[in-house]
């Protein structure tokens, strides 16, 4: 492939931007176009590139590649519009803002095979994360026991606007915002869970979308995980514990544009019989995030080399987006109050 492709970006707030910034710096992509409804007008930016308020004119440019970076509500109508029009499609998390969402994605890229579909679980390219994974399946230290993870902020609104907080836009709240990250790491380490326990709420903030969510998961062969989202979380938390059966492996802290979450490390411990409970471990602090810039040069290797999405599939996304639900529904009120359901037709 010698030609760079065709790049147009939908939503281009701080995302967008940022996702530019990568794009731009990879030899097989250009970004030519962008749209967002707070640009005002239509027109071009001083480096050419074109911009518009309306994804539908974005949508009328030659594009090879589309990049949607808007809210909840849109992502699956923009993405399905994308992939109807021959462009590979990158999407932001999360794919919707409800199973039905997802399921009409994947119908609408199952007619167009020759395409690829990407969502960005982006905590799957961050350096702790994927030394934490080959650690854990490498086998060192046995099998899986037990997974605690939580992941929280001071408030579900964001320093770009609110809509957030409103479920007919953004379809949930922080376990589908934030939260779902944690989830599709749990699966990611543990596989899939059969069993789901939940408390779900929206005591603090009052919004019509939870700013808690506790939730109590196991699978098959009987790992069980706890999972806590939450938007009361006063000062930002990142935590995930695997324990194992020779050992334990923690990742704390992830680097993000924010850095409130504080420093990244993975510290492993090798147990061992005589330790007396005070276990050998080595920390790990990473001071690079190269997750944004790897995740774009994967979906670009895809393309260049027509090989499937391995991390941030519809597929994973669909099945992500399930467990969500499935800890949604689990909470008996909250699924009455919401008609929430975790059942999806098959895509």
């Amino acid at each position: 492939m010698t030609a760079k492709l065709r790049v147009g970006i939908a939503g281009y707030g701080v995302v967008g931007k940022r996702r530019r910034a990568y794009i731009d710096k990879h030899p097989l992509l250009a970004t030519v176009a962008v749209c967002d409804q707070r640009l005002g007008v239509d027109g071009t930016f001083d480096d050419g590139v074109r911009h518009y308020t309306h994804y539908r004119r974005l949508l009328e440019e030659k594009l090879d590649v589309l990049f949607v970076c808007l809210t909840n509500d849109l992502a699956a109508e923009v993405t399905i519009a994308g992939l109807e029009r021959g462009m590979h499609v990158f999407c932001e998390k999360p794919p919707g803002r409800d199973l039905a969402d997802v399921a009409r994605v994947i119908r609408a890229e199952k007619l167009r095979p020759e395409l690829k579909l990407k969502y960005g679980f982006n905590h799957r390219y961050h350096d702790s994360v994927r030394e934490a994974l080959r650690i854990v399946r490498a086998g060192e230290l046995g099998k899986i026991i037990n997974l605690r993870g939580v992941y929280g902020k001071s408030a579900i609104i964001n320093f770009e606007s609110d809509w957030r907080t409103k479920r007919a836009i953004a379809g949930g709240g922080i376990l589908l915002d934030q939260g779902i990250h944690m989830v599709d790491l749990l699966r990611l380490f543990a596989g899939e869970f059969v069993d789901v326990h939940s408390m779900i709420s929206n005591g603090f903030w009052h919004h019509d979308v939870e700013d808690n969510a506790y939730a109590l998961l196991r699978t098959a062969n009987g790992v069980v995980a706890m999972l806590h989202s939450s938007a009361t979380q006063w000062r930002h938390r990142f935590s995930l514990e695997i324990a194992l059966e020779r050992g334990i492996v923690v990742l704390s802290g992830i680097l993000s544009g924010s850095k409130s979450y504080g420093a990244e490390t993975l510290t492993v411990a090798w147990a061992s019989e005589h330790d007396g409970g005070d276990p050998r471990e080595q920390m790990t602090r990473y001071n690079q995030d190269p997750s944004w810039e790897d995740e774009i040069a994967d979906f670009a290797d895809a393309i260049a080399g027509d090989r499937p999405i391995v991390n941030g599939s519809s597929g994973d996304a669909l099945k992500t987006m399930q467990l969500v639900y499935r800890i949604y529904c689990a909470d008996s009120a909250w699924r009455r109050r919401w008609d929430l359901t975790d059942e999806v037709r098959e895509p």
